[in-house]
C-alpha cells in the first residue's frame, strides 16, 4: 500500500491507541460522506486493519456523492476489495442488501460557504439521511450507529459556561439562514434519540469542535484551511477580522480515536464532545502560529481585510472551546499540539 507519508504515520498512531479493534474483525462498516476529511480517516484506520493482517477481514462500504472525487482521495485503494463505493445522496432512499454491523453517518455540508447557497441541502443531510439511515439500522439491527453532529448545536452560550458540557445550550436563532446546519444537527440528534427509543436501535452522537487535518479541502472557507492553503502558496495570511474569535483546535488522530471510542464504547443515547480544550487560541494567535512553523517563507499577517466572498455566514460565536469530562471517561484525552499538528497538516500536501 502507497501512502503519504503523514497519513501512513497518523494510521499508525490511530492504530496504537486504545480501542479493541477486534470488534471491527470480520464486520462490514458503512460510513456516509466517505469523502470528507473526518469520515475518509476512519475509512482508512479501518482499511488499515486488513493491511496489517488481510485475515481480519475489515469491510467498509463508502457512501459518497460524487465517485470521482472519491477515486482522488482513495486512490491508493481502489483495487482494495474491502472497499465499495455506493454513489447517491444521502437524503434518497437507502437499499443494501448485504450484511450491516455498523453505521456512520457523516454526510453533511460542514463548510460555512454552503449554508448561505444551498441551506436546504445542508439540512436534508441531517434529517433526511439520518432517517434513512436509521430505518436502514432497523433492518439490519447494528452493533452501533455514530451519527456526526457538531459543536455548532451550542448556539450563543454564555461566556461562563465556557467550557462547554453536552447539556449546556445557548441562544439559537432559527429563522436566521445560518442556522440550517446547527438547527438540522439538532434535529439530527434527536432522531437518534428517538430510535434509540423507540426501536432500540443504539445510536451515538459526537460533537466534532474545529478538526483539521491532512485532506482538508483547502478552499472550503474555514479560516485554517486558508491559512494552511496560504502557507502552501507561499502567501501572506489575511484575516477578514480583528482575529479575536477563540477556537480550540484538534488534530485529526486526536478525533478519530475519539470518534471510534464512541462507536465502540459511548453510552446508547447519548451525546459527547470531541475536541482539544489544552489548544484553545484566538485566530489572530494561530495565523501567528502557523507563520511561525515555517520562517523561512518570511510570510506576513494582515487583519480585518475586505471579504468578497457574499456566500460565507460569519459564526456570531466568539469563543467556542469543549468540556470533555464525559469522552475522559471513556479514556480518551488529545495529545497533538497545534504547532505539531498544523506541520504535519502542511507537510502531508507536500
Amino acid at each position: 500500500m502507497s501512502l503519504n507519508k503523514i497519513i501512513r504515520e497518523d494510521l499508525e498512531t490511530i492504530y496504537n491507541s486504545n480501542i479493541d479493534w477486534k470488534k471491527f474483525y470480520n464486520r462490514t462498516i458503512l460510513i456516509t460522506g466517505a469523502n470528507g476529511v473526518l469520515p475518509a480517516y476512519l475509512v482508512e484506520s479501518l482499511l488499515y486493519l486488513n493491511f496489517l493482517d488481510s485475515t481480519n477481514n475489515v469491510k467498509v462500504i463508502a457512501l459518497v456523492r460524487n465517485l470521482e472525487n472519491a477515486k482522488q482521495r482513495f486512490v491508493d485503494y481502489l483495487n482494495n476489495p474491502n472497499l465499495d463505493f455506493i454513489i447517491q445522496d444521502v437524503s434518497d432512499q437507502i437499499n443494501i442488501n448485504q450484511k450491516i454491523d455498523f453505521i456512520i453517518h457523516a454526510a453533511s455540508q460542514a463548510s460555512p460557504k454552503f449554508y448561505g447557497i444551498d441551506p436546504v441541502g445542508t439540512l436534508k443531510a441531517n434529517v433526511l439521511g439520518t432517517l434513512n439511515l436509521l430505518d436502514l439500522a432497523v433492518k439490519h439491527n447494528v452493533l452501533s450507529f455514530l451519527y456526526f453532529s457538531s459543536a455548532e448545536i451550542y448556539g450563543e452560550v454564555d461566556y461562563s459556561l465556557i467550557p462547554i458540557k453536552e447539556d449546556t445550550f445557548g441562544y439559537l436563532d432559527p429563522t436566521n439562514v445560518r442556522s440550517c446546519y446547527a438547527e438540522s444537527k439538532r434535529m439530527g440528534e434527536n432522531i437518534c434519540v428517538s430510535y434509540f427509543k423507540q426501536y432500540k436501535v443504539p445510536t451515538k452522537s459526537v460533537r466534532p469542535f474545529h478538526t483539521y487535518g491532512p485532506g482538508m479541502k483547502l478552499d472550503d472557507g474555514r479560516v485554517y484551511a486558508d491559512f494552511v492553503a496560504n502557507v502552501l502558496e507561499n502567501k501572506n495570511i489575511e484575516i477578514k477580522s480583528d482575529g479575536s474569535s477563540v477556537r480550540a483546535f484538534c488534530y485529526i488522530t486526536d478525533s478519530t480515536i475519539g470518534f471510534l471510542k464512541v462507536l465502540l464504547d459511548g453510552i446508547d443515547g447519548e451525546s459527547y464532545n470531541i475536541g482539544n480544550p489544552n489548544e484553545e487560541y484566538s485566530i489572530l494567535e494561530l495565523a501567528t502560529i502557523v507563520i511561525n512553523i515555517f520562517p523561512e517563507k518570511m510570510l506576513k499577517l494582515k487583519t480585518k481585510v475586505d471579504s468578497t466572498d457574499t456566500n460565507y455566514l460569519k459564526s456570531p460565536f466568539i469563543r467556542n472551546s469543549p468540556d470533555i469530562s464525559k469522552m475522559k471517561s471513556l479514556g480518551w484525552i488529545p495529545k497533538v499540539d497545534v504547532k505539531a499538528g498544523f506541520k504535519r497538516t502542511i507537510l502531508s500536501y507536500q
